[in-house]
């Protein structure tokens, strides 16, 4: 299989800490979208769009303003590097940040909660990819290639967003909020919720992973990135398409068992996504194919976005389930696709094709799959040196110890 092994996988979302806290929430189509109470603008003061938004609870992350997104990075790192059985980065790993800003020039407590993460001292070179909400899956991308071309044999992409003034205002300017919480692929939809999280992603080479005893049993296997020209805001179908083309072609697929989507909630780049979608079925012969976000259960996490959408298409390679759409309840017509308002369970699960779009023209589609178990020598776990977070039968889960994750590797 080409593309690179996902060994590791760290996520902190208003639903909670881990991947597994993710799923739940979005298998029980619940939503943490609620009331803004971290802070008021008393200069939007009225301002429906300013008064919901999906917040991480106190009890989850206590730290204080300033402080929330060193707290975030920290914790979903520690995840990602423990599931992957590092006790560290090795020498000469590339590290990726999903960001907009590297350091911010404002005094403000709540301005060093827009800045980029930071993960701490790395062992080897250090790239920030600010591609608006695209950044994390342009990251993915990144890692993907330079792993392949022999750059490094491990990487670490991290993405971390926290609630602030900063984000607020400039979809403010767009006019892009929602006033009662987003609502993803459905007739009523009017906008985007912010909301606040992230996730980091160990990616390792094949023959590093096995090289350390594991069977790895999800691969990024295809990652295609488009800057395109264009409205500022609105996302164009046929970028989409080309980018969903070419990640499967990356993949060596035609086939995909389920999409998670973009789909933030704004009535415009919804129904660009899903035309592009359906136009890809009709090319490529799908019928049915569940496609669903979580952007109406936890908010848009921004440049961090793409982060929960790994976590919802590892869980479905392992459980065969896709999860529903929190937020949905009258679809918008689509010819092929599966628009799935509640959870879905599939025939298959092989491959899952992500979508990740940003302003300004960003767009980036990858294509994560289930790897075959390895049969010959160099994928077989020594005697004696079964790695802690291996699943039955031998395969490695990214998500190793999280006791909230549900189903088996078949």
């Amino acid at each position: 299989m080409t593309g690179v092994a996902l060994t590791g996988l760290g996520l902190v979302t208003p639903f909670g800490v881990g991947p597994g806290a993710f799923r739940a929430g979005l298998l029980a189509g619940a939503s943490a979208i609620g009331p803004l109470t971290r802070f008021a603008d008393p200069a939007r003061a009225g301002d429906p769009r300013e008064r919901v938004a999906a917040q991480i609870d106190a009890s989850v992350c206590g730290a204080p303003v300033g402080g929330r997104k060193h707290w975030l990075t920290e914790t979903v790192v520690a995840q990602a590097l423990r599931r992957a059985r590092l006790p560290r980065l090795p020498a000469g790993a590339l590290t990726v940040v999903a960001g907009q800003t590297p350091v911010s020039a404002s005094p403000a407590a709540f301005a060093r909660d827009f800045e980029s993460p930071r993960p701490g001292a790395a062992p080897g070179p250090v790239v920030q990819v600010p591609h608006a909400c695209a950044s994390s899956a342009f990251g993915l991308a990144l890692a993907r290639d330079w792993l392949l071309s022999g750059g490094a044999d491990v990487a670490l992409v991290v993405g971390v967003v926290t609630l602030n003034p900063y984000d607020f205002s400039s979809m403010d300017l767009v006019r892009a909020q929602s006033g009662r919480g987003a609502a993803p692929f459905d007739l009523r939809r009017e906008g985007m919720t912010l909301g606040e999280g992230g996730g980091a992603v160990v990616l390792e080479t094949f023959a590093h992973a096995r090289a350390r005893g594991l069977d790895p049993a999800v691969a990024l296997t295809g990652a295609a990135c488009l800057i395109s020209g264009g409205s500022v805001a609105d996302s164009q179908a046929e970028a989409i398409g080309a980018c969903v083309a070419e990640s499967l072609d990356q993949a060596g697929t035609t086939e995909v068992d389920y999409v998670h989507a973009h789909a933030t909630g704004t009535p415009q780049g919804d129904a660009a996504e899903l035309a592009a979608l359906d136009a890809t079925a009709a090319r490529l012969g799908w019928s049915g194919v569940p496609v669903g976000s979580h952007k109406g259960a936890i908010g848009h996490l921004l440049h961090a976005s793409t982060m929960p959408a790994v976590a919802a298409a590892v869980g479905f390679l392992r459980t065969g389930i896709a999860p529903g759409t929190p937020g949905l309840t009258e679809p918008i017509a689509a010819e092929r696709m599966h628009v799935a308002v509640g959870p879905v369970r599939t025939d298959r699960a092989r491959h899952v094709l992500v979508d990740g779009f940003g302003f300004y023209g960003n767009y980036a589609s990858l294509v994560i799959s289930k790897v075959p178990a390895s049969t010959g020598p160099a994928g077989t776990t020594p005697v004696g040196k079964v790695p802690a977070g291996t699943a039955p039968g031998g395969r490695h889960d990214p998500e190793g110890d999280d006791e909230s994750r549900e189903g088996e590797w078949s």
